[in-house]
């Protein structure tokens, strides 16, 4: 096992340096860069535009280099001292924006992520056992609802039941008194006081997804022969269901890790924005539309990571769930 973790390691780094060369290629493809765009807004508001300063920040910036200059330069910084480079919009180092957003952002996922495991779990395998029940259709037209209705829509119908019923202020992952505050036993409170609204909407549509997976492949598993086999040699229903049947439909469980990580992270960007997050989707949104190309590269760098240790988590969980894989 040991040698295999290793082996996939030694993998992920070229994967990494191809990711982060498109990664940095994919942002440089629009037209224009940052001072494009921010001397097209001069010219918009009136204010005078000097071609000298304009020369002066392309040679401090590096927009006149060759593209594989500045990759370079950007990769070199990012190996050799973890620096991710300089945001124009925000006039300040990248990791200082990036770590101090992603803190709040793998909270939410992984909470978001535990939320949809907790619940489509155990109404997965009650729809599977009880398929065409009443039960059964009452789960399935609500999964229907959650993949139906949008994200931002469920967000505005939640922010309005904790405003008008629940009297919590919406907006945000705290309340106004404890926006600037040090943290306290008391701003921590507060802060999971507004943490239910974002996990459920942005864990309502996976729940959903999860449901349908695993009641479909479940009810594929308890007609084969090997279920049938333990039945007729008087295992207890509960063994016959959670013992093997049950391990192999987890299946698409433990193999959503690799694309759910980022998923949740940008995938949510809307629900964010609705929702005033302070996580990395927003940010990431804004540093696109303004061609902020360090600081959008680097989120697509990270993005890219964690899709590349979810996929490594899921093989070596599939492995350990599934006695019909091995480590090779």
């Amino acid at each position: 096992m040991h040698g295999y973790i290793f082996k996939r390691v030694l993998y992920m780094i070229p994967t990494l340096f191809g990711m982060s060369l498109i990664s940095f290629l994919i942002i440089q493809l629009p037209p224009g860069d940052y001072l494009t765009s921010m001397i097209a807004t001069m010219s918009d508001s009136g204010q005078a535009v000097d071609p000298a300063q304009i020369e002066r920040l392309k040679e401090i910036y590096g927009f006149d280099d060759p593209f594989y200059i500045q990759y370079l330069k950007w990769i070199w910084g990012i190996v050799s001292r973890g620096d991710f480079g300089w945001s124009f919009e925000w006039n300040q180092p990248v990791s200082g924006l990036i770590w101090a957003r992603m803190g709040s952002t793998l909270v939410i996922s992984l909470l978001s992520l535990l939320f949809v495991w907790i619940v489509a779990l155990p109404i997965g395998i009650y729809s599977a056992v009880r398929r065409h029940s009443i039960s059964d259709h009452v789960f399935t037209f609500f999964g229907f609802i959650g993949l139906a209705v949008p994200n931002f829509i469920l967000a505005l119908t939640l922010m309005y039941v904790a405003y008008r019923y629940l009297g919590q202020s919406v907006g945000g992952l705290n309340s106004p008194e404890f926006a600037d505050a040090p943290w306290s036993l008391a701003k921590a409170g507060d802060f999971l006081a507004h943490l239910w609204i974002p996990i459920i909407i942005i864990g309502a549509s996976g729940t959903a997804a999860m449901i349908r997976i695993l009641r479909a492949n479940l009810t594929d598993e308890l007609h084969k022969p090997y279920v049938i086999t333990a039945r007729a040699k008087g295992l207890p229903e509960y063994k016959v269901i959670l013992k093997y049947p049950v391990r192999i439909a987890l299946n698409p469980f433990v193999s959503a890790i690799g694309w759910v990580l980022p998923h949740l992270v940008s995938g949510v960007t809307i629900t964010a924005i609705v929702l005033n997050l302070p996580t990395a989707g927003p940010l990431l949104f804004r540093a696109l539309v303004s061609q902020d190309m360090y600081l959008a590269g680097s989120f697509i760098l990270l993005l890219s990571a964690l899709t590349l240790v979810g996929m490594l988590l899921s093989d070596l969980l599939l492995a350990l769930l599934d006695p019909r894989i091995r480590f090779n």
